[in-house]
């Protein structure tokens, strides 16, 4: 690569286009934030946006560093939005230390985010046991063959745990393993982005302060 190759790659002031899509008023907002992200989630499932449900979780560990990462949302409610994962990996021994994390969705075809801020706590082993079983059959031996964070030699090693699991489980019920289970963020905060023209974005927060208080909304600037 020449030198002035590294500088048009560096060089990013330029890199950057408008917003057009679509417009967020306070009269379009549903009148709570899970039916709001309820319909945009749907919406983006309907434009065929790739991965409408990966999520950025974010965590921090005891001494405030923050750890980012994709994972996917398995499902949602009043009560909070659900992930699964191996609870002695960084992310779980981080909400351990913090149970305090964030979500960010980001659907770039709609030029649209969401921020979910919350309380996080473990879900119980018979609601880990059936999204478990729900999962194809090479997910599960992969999920059983890892121990996830772990450092590892060589991905040889992975594969011929995988094979040593379909040998003694050839009817393919690999079985669970203990620690592996699920999460739920209780929300207490959402955003609503929307990009409009010109960067002058739409951004609406729902908030409350107690489980069962009313949400508050409110405009908030670009």
């Amino acid at each position: 690569m020449t030198q002035e190759d590294k500088n048009d790659v560096a060089n990013l002031i330029e890199a950057r286009r408008d917003y057009t899509a679509d417009t967020l008023r306070r009269s379009d907002l549903a009148s709570g934030p899970v039916m709001q992200f309820t319909r945009w989630l749907q919406e983006a499932r309907d434009a065929n946006i790739l991965d409408a449900t990966a999520m950025n979780l974010s965590t921090a560990d005891a001494q405030g560093q923050p750890h980012s990462r994709i994972v996917l949302l398995k499902h949602f409610d009043e009560e909070g939005f659900s992930w699964y994962t191996y609870q002695k990996s960084d992310k779980a021994r981080q909400l351990a230390e913090n149970p305090k994390a964030s979500l960010l969705f980001y659907w770039c075809g709609l030029e649209r985010q969401v921020r979910i801020e919350g309380r996080v706590e473990m879900l119980d082993a018979e609601n880990a046991e059936s999204y478990f079983q729900s999962r194809p059959e090479g997910s599960r031996f992969s999920a059983a063959a890892s121990i996830q964070s772990a450092p590892v030699e060589n991905r040889g090693l992975l594969e011929r745990r995988v094979a040593e699991l379909h040998k003694e489980h050839p009817n393919g019920n690999v079985p669970r393993p203990e620690h592996w289970g699920g999460y739920r963020l209780h929300p207490h905060r959402f955003e609503f982005w929307q990009g409009r023209a010109d960067r002058l974005h739409d951004r609406f927060i729902f908030e409350r302060t107690e489980p069962d208080s009313d949400w508050s909304v409110q405009r908030i600037s670009p």
